[in-house]
């Protein structure tokens, strides 16, 4: 989260309206978060520092991470392949389980390996194993568990056939049994259920999760140490506990994203109430109640309703107080309704994806002024070319052209001058066709159409093309994927919990039987008898430990604030006025965009101007109005948010597809920078001064 140009004044906006007595306050359990996803890596001296602090305290600590998104696009349901090289798992897991081991506190990871497939959940228990058999001297013994959330087609197909699943989002297209069986595997977004029936049922010093709703594993912890503590069932937690339970975990599955600026590692203090405090280990960032509050924005359709397995998490009415040490955020008022309480199915949402064929990139520039000034024709000149060398050959294909330097990013959505001329262009041209060969055929055939074309006023004979990146003149890509399945199935009572398999096979359940996940135990140990290192003696040596960190985190007051580039002294466009402007996916059929104010009487002004409506977003997205998903202003972060469907070219598209260059969706913004201040908006700024 782009949060550095929050100013002072957001600091403290909040602060006032929350009165929590310390005193009636009882932790209920810490949650460290290293890395927003295990295999990006992280600084283990942090963790180590935290726990250390923690030590003498009896309440409960877990150190919980997530491993999975859709943001990477479809390649991994597709293929089996995983988010982050098997050697960064190696990295990050050799470092948790040396924070665990030495101070006795349980690793919950859930999303194994990116999509949560059973064959990851596996993959990442065996790293586990590796890892505790090449270090002997560590006389490491886990009880670990893996929790399974893959779901048979037969499962799927029953539900299709009595008109169960619905598209998750009105951007979804309805489901097909093509799309059922086209799917190479079929995953559910777990509840925090199966995590609470491994935790009731077995002690345990490691969970690897398949794919589950972020928050899940957060929402688990909290959970279990609740229902324990007062003997009541899950469904009788109060929804102020449960929405503190989900609102915590939605900020730190991210890490410490909320903090500004930004970082990788987070502690939240959760307690019996739901109130929760949150706070960067990072000496050098802090968090304020208007970063924290702009988290409920990020890669989400709406910031005041979030629904999950099982029911919704309400933030309408959540408050944030910056604590006296000003690098921690308290937070109050968020609400989990629970569907089945309110008279609604429980649903979980299936992801799956498949293979449609297999793309060839060609890649190089362009330079001469004469040939960028026609581009367009030029390039539709090279497709036709590519079409009559291929007229007879067996197979299907396309071929289409990303053209950075001119509308790369944005396609057709590029707000910029049409008539502006890069110096240079940068082109890709991706080719899908039904097999390898077909596709780099078809790519070769267009690079030599983009070298050796002909274009009206030609002077440069000697080629057009600068070509071979990488020395390479084609790239092949392998399968093309693309989501098949990302909609939601009801679930009969029950059947969101997890039954424990008793044997190797990890298979999931079969279309008749609840509930649908599952979960095996098993130990790991290394044989050694030799007494256990010090506190990570091979990674962090006891001088760079302690006296790096001294004082370091008892500093009361935050680091300084960053510079704020606002112009309000002549402000004409909406960069000038607000402090964020960004774009992300949310989920692979929407994008979402957010603009945050950093300033109260900006904020203020801007919601009764008429520059940010759902006809301005409608017109800069060349949507119809009524395309629109969501479109609003959310006090709690001064901020203003619209999320509308993904296209190409007029027609729906999902992240990772065939010519979809933003997979992650965050530079879809750039219209919004520009978009011009009203008259009166610019003579009030302009006021004030």
């Amino acid at each position: 989260m782009a949060q550095g140009l929050i100013d002072e004044a957001s600091r403290g906006s909040h602060s006032d309206e929350l009165s929590t007595d310390e005193g009636t306050l009882e932790p209920l359990c810490h949650i460290l978060t290293p890395i927003g996803m295990l295999g990006y890596g992280f600084d283990e001296s942090l963790i180590y520092k935290a726990l250390q602090d923690l030590a003498t305290n009896e309440t409960p600590t877990a150190l919980i991470l997530d491993s999975g998104s859709t943001d990477g696009g479809p390649l991994k349901l597709a293929t089996g392949s995983m988010t982050a090289p098997r050697v960064a798992y190696i990295r990050d897991l050799r470092k948790l389980l040396a924070l665990s081991h030495e101070f006795k506190v349980p690793v919950i990871i859930s999303s194994a390996g990116g999509d949560g497939t059973n064959e990851h959940v596996d993959e990442v228990l065996a790293i586990v194993q590796e890892i505790i058999e090449e270090e002997p001297k560590t006389n490491y013994k886990f009880k670990a568990v893996g929790i399974y959330s893959g779901v048979t087609k037969v499962k799927v197909l029953k539900a299709l056939a009595a008109d169960e699943v619905t598209g998750c989002g009105v951007s979804v297209p309805a489901l097909t049994t093509q799309d059922v069986e086209d799917a190479t595997v079929v995953v559910a977004q777990m509840g925090p259920e199966p995590f609470m029936d491994v935790m009731g049922a077995e002690t345990y010093d490691i969970i690897i999760g398949g794919r589950a709703y972020d928050p899940s594993p957060y929402i688990a912890f909290c959970a279990d140490l609740a229902t324990k503590k007062f003997g009541l069932p899950f469904e009788s937690l109060k929804p102020t506990q449960l929405g503190g339970f989900a609102f915590m975990g939605k900020i730190m599955e991210c890490g410490a994203l909320c903090s500004i600026p930004k970082s990788a590692s987070s502690k939240a203090t959760i307690y019996c109430d739901g109130t929760f405090d949150i706070v960067p280990l990072s000496p050098n960032s802090y968090c304020s109640p208007v970063s924290v509050a702009a988290h409920t924005l990020y890669e989400k359709t709406r910031p005041d309703i979030l629904p999950g397995p099982g029911g919704s998490l309400h933030l309408d009415a959540s408050k944030y107080e910056q604590l006296a040490d000003g690098r921690s955020v308290r937070v109050t008022g968020a609400i989990f309704k629970l569907s089945r309480q309110n008279r609604l199915p429980y649903t979980v949402k299936l992801e799956a994806a498949k293979i449609i064929g297999y793309r060839t990139l060609l890649m190089g520039g362009f330079r001469d002024p004469i040939l960028i000034k026609g581009i367009d024709s030029f390039l539709e000149r090279a497709k036709a070319y590519v079409k009559q060398q291929h007229k007879e050959s067996p197979g299907t294909w396309e071929l289409d052209w990303h053209v950075y330097g001119v509308d790369g990013i944005m396609g057709s959505l590029e707000p910029g001058d049409p008539s502006y001329q890069p110096r240079e262009v940068f082109l890709v041209g991706e080719a899908l066709a039904s097999s390898q060969e077909l596709a780099t055929s078809v790519a070769s055939c267009a690079r030599i159409a983009c070298v050796h074309g002909p274009y009206p006023g030609q002077r440069g004979t000697g080629g057009n093309f600068a070509m071979g990146v990488g020395g390479k003149l084609e790239v092949e890509m392998g399968p093309c994927a693309e989501f098949c399945i990302y909609h939601l199935m009801p679930l009969e009572i029950g059947a969101e919990h997890a039954q424990e398999i008793r044997g190797v096979d990890t298979a999931s359940t079969d279309g008749g039987h609840t509930p649908i996940f599952s979960w095996r135990r098993m130990v790991m140990s290394s044989c050694a008898k030799t007494p256990t290192y010090g506190p990570l003696a091979t990674q962090i040596p006891e001088a760079i430990a302690m006296s790096d960190f001294n004082g370091v985190r008892d500093v009361q007051k935050a680091p300084k604030l960053p510079p704020c580039y606002l112009n309000l002294a002549d402000p004409r466009t909406l960069c000038d006025v607000a402090s964020v402007v960004r774009s992300k996916n949310s989920g692979p059929y929407e994008i979402t965009l957010d603009v945050l104010f950093s300033q109260k009487r900006i904020y203020n002004l801007m919601q009764t101007s008429n520059i940010l409506t759902p006809s301005a977003i409608a017109k800069l997205y060349k949507l119809r109005e009524d395309e629109i998903i969501y479109c609003g202003f959310y006090d709690q972060a001064m901020a203003f948010k619209a999320t509308i469907p993904r296209k190409r070219l007029g027609k729906a598209i999902s992240g990772g597809s065939f010519m979809e260059a933003d997979v992650h969706g965050s530079q879809q913004y750039a219209g919004l920078l520009g978009l011009d201040l009203s008259q009166e908006v610019r003579r009030v700024i302009l006021g004030w001064s």
